[in-house]
């Protein structure tokens, strides 16, 4: 008990290190845009709040990165895309911001989504995949995909509908707690992860300026489409290996 405590400690201890520097990131990445008079210093509060609460969920969970000591070059790249999904989640609850402002956006988006691509494999090559690495970048890309979501309705882009697309991560969890059989582990699957880099692609399309409400609207309606297929193949498969009552 005592070992477990000194290791949960230290590697705490040096996890804030790189929890420290995304705060700081953020705020470098934050302080430009409040300069927009609808953004202002709320902005960058709003933005360093989420990463807070993020950041204090990340320490509590890092026990299940045992036994690796480091908090590691994986979970940095992951702890880098949530800087910048942080960066866009504070942005929820304004205004549609200028053209200029919309392509930054849609750039931060697509380099937090590109990332995405890069956290895993460097687990492997470093000898640190982990349970925490694997559920820290499973739920940035919830958090990822509900915030895209959130703003392509708010912003007009999308009807409300679109909030399906963010939220069917979390009713699908929720459903997990009325029946247990949907809480088991599903195959890895191609399709699933084709089906998560199309949705989230969609989202960025639908912010950027050129693509009218229309198009916006077809192209959210393909992804939450997809969406419900790949999760409706999972609920299936486990029903099938569920063990009856």
């Amino acid at each position: 008990m005592r070992d477990e405590t000194d290791f949960r400690g230290a590697l705490q201890r040096q996890a804030r290190w790189p929890l420290t520097a995304g705060a700081v990131a953020l705020a470098a990445l934050a302080l430009p845009l409040a300069v927009d008079p609808t953004l202002g210093a709320a902005f960058v509060a709003r933005a360093e709040l989420l990463y807070g609460g993020i950041a204090t969920l990340i320490l509590a969970g890092l026990a299940a990165h045992a036994p690796h000591r480091r908090f590691g070059p994986a979970n940095t790249v992951t702890l880098t895309r949530i800087v910048l999904i942080c960066l866009l989640a504070a942005l929820m609850g304004t205004a549609a911001p200028d053209e200029d402002c919309l392509w930054l956006i849609a750039g931060f988006a697509t380099l937090a989504l590109a990332l995405d691509g890069v956290d895993g494999w460097v687990a492997r090559r470093s000898g640190l995949a982990s349970r925490f690495g694997a559920r820290f970048d499973m739920e940035a890309d919830a958090f990822f995909v509900l915030v895209l979501s959130v703003l392509a309705w708010q912003w007009d882009k999308v009807g409300a509908w679109v909030l399906l697309i963010g939220a069917m991560r979390y009713l699908y969890v929720l459903a997990g707690a009325a029946w247990p059989w949907l809480r088991g582990p599903v195959p890895d699957s191609f399709a699933r992860k084709a089906v998560c880099v199309i949705q989230i692609l969609v989202l960025i399309a639908c912010l950027a300026p050129p693509v009218p409400h229309a198009l916006a609207t077809t192209l959210a309606a393909g992804a939450l489409a997809a969406l419900g297929w790949s999760f409706g193949r999972d609920v299936a498969w486990l029903w099938r290996q569920r063990v009856p009552a």
